[in-house]
């Protein structure tokens, strides 16, 4: 056995003759340098059990190690002897295989879980259509078309955060026929509210907010509610800056007292 070099010493001298570093090394096999360290000292007991073999030939692949031309220092290794040496691309196609049949047992068990409800209950989907489990004032469903601006934010089911880097979420809904419209810089659109048929906007920056039917509509501005006190019919407009603080305007300042007047031909009889 003298002169004869281990399978660590073989990996150190191939990993030195490129000029990698343990560190490099380490970071582009995504492995701890310290399990780099011990395969190279050939400490296998501090290897993860079970994978000195799969890590021995995954570093002698990346450093162009023929692990054929030297069988003494792989039978070294844990894990079997004379053990063939697998086919990297080989592994990795068995790992995809593996991958999508597991994918496909966890969908297919969810499909089994989850809709079985709406199994027992088909017929009675089937007889109910769309249109008939609209509210009644809502009318034919229709779509709203697709925004081109940057950042609205329709149709959304999931709950969504008041405020990002995108801006500020504003929250509309009516409970009668409104017309709103929401402009700010690079953002200018319009929108008839309908019940059950939310608006769900971001908006960056200081913005504008009108409403012609206020009284039927509820506003929600970065996760607050604003209460604009409006009555059925009236209409309402809101300015709101970059944090989504409404700017409420300024009362008007009423005219000065007058004193009360006097009656000048009036006499005081004694």
């Amino acid at each position: 056995m003298t002169g004869r070099r281990s399978l660590g010493t073989l990996l150190r001298q191939a990993r030195e003759a490129k000029g990698l570093s343990l560190e490099r090394l380490a970071r582009d096999l995504n492995v701890r340098e310290s399990v780099l360290r011990s395969l190279e000292a050939d400490v296998y007991e501090q290897l993860p059990i079970g994978r000195e073999r799969p890590l021995a030939r995954q570093v002698a692949e990346r450093l162009d190690v023929d692990l054929g031309e030297h069988p003494e220092a792989w039978e070294a290794l844990p894990g079997g002897m004379a053990e063939e040496v697998a086919d990297p691309k080989r592994e990795r196609l068995e790992r995809l295989v593996m991958g999508a049949l597991s994918a496909g047992s966890l969908g297919l068990l969810a499909w089994l879980v989850v809709p079985g409800p709406n199994l027992k209950s088909g017929a009675m989907n089937e007889a109910i259509s769309p249109h008939a489990m609209q509210h009644p004032l809502a009318g034919p469903q229709v779509l709203p078309p697709k925004s081109t601006q940057p950042y609205p934010v329709l149709g959304e089911v999931l709950p969504e955060a008041p405020r990002t880097t995108e801006g500020l979420l504003v929250s509309l809904r009516a409970q009668d026929i409104c017309l709103a419209h929401i402009a700010a810089e690079g953002f200018d659109e319009r929108r008839t509210l309908q019940v059950s048929e939310p608006w769900l906007a971001r908006v960056k920056g200081p913005f504008t907010l009108s409403l012609d039917n206020a009284g039927v509509a509820s506003v929600e501005v970065g996760g607050r509610v604003i209460r604009h006190g409006q009555s059925v019919g009236e209409a309402w407009v809101g300015r709101f800056n970059a944090e989504g603080q409404w700017l409420r305007p300024k009362a008007p300042e009423g005219p000065p007292p007058t004193a009360p007047e006097v009656d000048s031909d009036a006499s005081v009889e004694h």
